[in-house]
């Protein structure tokens, strides 16, 4: 386990045995369309002819403490977008369309508006749709200015086309890209 995930509080064998107690779950709610679930980056579905929908969710976490703490609501949608995006792009699959899910404690329109603006940024980056979405009240349950963000990708990629290990053969070729990091990063990845 990476270090530093485990000074963090992230527990990463407790997260790999959830998946497992949850693809048990998942494959007894199978239809016979679905390529692929639980386990990659995003799940594979056939719609006929050839074509296969790819669908993905995800949420920016702790990053909305940052985002609330800096003052700046207008980005994370952004992230949050390319994160979903790039999972369903993983299986080769075009990004069709988005939806939403905002929960907080209390709505504050000016607060909704501003995350929201970064999700239509991100998907007008991404190339798909802000199909809609869900923005949730809890009082009572959250303090009144936590709010948490979430969303799914849906796209498109014809099967003979889907990325992934088995699209891979003996003389594929795998090619990595330099990352530079920051002098923190690489104090974290050591």
């Amino acid at each position: 386990m990476s270090e530093a995930y485990k000074a963090a509080g992230v527990d990463l064998e407790a997260a790999a045995k959830a998946v497992a107690l949850i693809s048990d779950l998942a494959a007894q709610a199978r239809r016979p369309e679905m390529a692929e679930g639980i386990g990659g980056f995003a799940g594979l579905f056939r719609i006929g002819e050839g074509r296969m929908l790819a669908a993905a969710t995800d949420g920016v976490g702790t990053k909305t403490e940052i985002a609330r703490a800096m003052g700046r609501l207008d980005t994370i949608g952004i992230d949050l977008v390319a994160m979903c995006a790039d999972d369903v792009v993983c299986t080769g699959a075009e990004p069709l369309f988005f939806l939403d899910y905002l929960a907080g404690g209390r709505v504050v329109p000016e607060r909704v508006a501003s995350l929201v603006e970064g999700v239509a940024e991100g998907c007008r980056r991404a190339g798909c749709a802000l199909l809609g979405g869900e923005t949730a009240e809890h009082p009572g349950v959250m303090p009144e200015e936590q709010f948490d963000l979430a969303g799914f990708c849906v796209g498109v990629v014809d099967e003979a086309d889907v990325l992934g290990p088995r699209a891979l053969g003996q003389r594929s070729l795998a090619q990595a890209l330099p990352v530079t990091l920051t002098p923190r990063a690489r104090r974290a990845a050591a």
